[in-house]
């Protein structure tokens, strides 16, 4: 199974030369094409540098990120804009809708530089909608969406470009539990129908339980990975344990 993601010593610090801190130390890990993995840890960890790194947004102060066989660290701000447009998929978890534009004319933004044929764009739309059951919120205005629908036309845009990897921070953070959970079911979908890689930094165990793998980092270095074996249940009791171990966090019943 080729790799999606590939991160080599990864390092990142903040200050002057006399006065650093490190937010991540040395970090490495491999996410194959088509997985499911989640990232957590407490608070400080360095989650949101992590995904803030890998979805190009900072630079790294050391080390290699590989997307897709390319390493991005390397390429120049002109080559970058464009691999992340073609590449990268990200759910906000504030959504980043614009009020002014229907719900449809938001998930198109992506293509807009494209300038794909009409009848492909349609096509791309219809099966999105589809799947996300979303096709009676297309003509609609955000201010007229409930928070849920926005997060799913936030998800519907952020994979209307057919990314390599979509990237998603703390998603289910401002949803309800009932939201929450029909979000994770169709994140379930898009990686299980689609074959898209995500990855998705959380600190809920419910929200974590939909990956496939979870990655838990401390003070900016690996502390350890859990894999789902066996039911989703039994995911999420060891995700409890591991969080437990390594520094609490919230308990919700699946």
């Amino acid at each position: 199974m080729r790799n999606m993601i590939d991160v080599k010593h990864l390092t990142k610090t903040y200050g002057t030369r006399f006065n650093q801190t490190k937010v991540l130390d040395n970090l490495s890990f491999v996410v194959d094409k088509g997985e499911f993995v989640g990232i957590m840890g407490p608070s400080g960890a360095g989650k949101t540098t992590l995904m803030n790194l890998l979805s190009s947004i900072l630079r790294p102060s050391l080390g290699s990120i590989y997307i897709n066989g390319k390493d991005i660290t390397r390429m120049t701000e002109n080559r970058l804009s464009d691999f992340r447009r073609k590449e990268i998929g990200f759910i906000f978890q504030d959504f980043n809708l614009l009020d002014t534009l229907s719900a449809k004319d938001n998930i198109l933004l992506p293509l807009a530089i494209d300038r794909l044929p009409i009848a492909e764009t349609n096509q791309r739309i219809a099966q999105i909608a589809a799947l996300l059951g979303i096709e009676h919120l297309l003509d609609r205005y955000p201010e007229e969406l409930s928070v849920g629908q926005k997060q799913r036309i936030a998800a519907a845009r952020a994979i209307i470009g057919q990314p390599a990897v979509l990237f998603a921070d703390e998603p289910t953070g401002a949803l309800d539990s009932k939201a929450a959970t029909e979000l994770l079911r169709y994140l379930d979908q898009i990686n299980q129908q689609e074959k898209t890689t995500i990855l998705m930094v959380t600190h809920d165990p419910f929200t974590a339980s939909y990956c496939n793998r979870i990655l838990f980092i401390r003070d900016g270095v690996f502390f350890a990975e859990v894999t789902k074996k066996g039911s989703r249940q039994e995911f999420f009791e060891k995700i409890i344990d591991m969080q437990a171990t390594i520094g609490g966090g919230p308990r919700h019943v699946v």
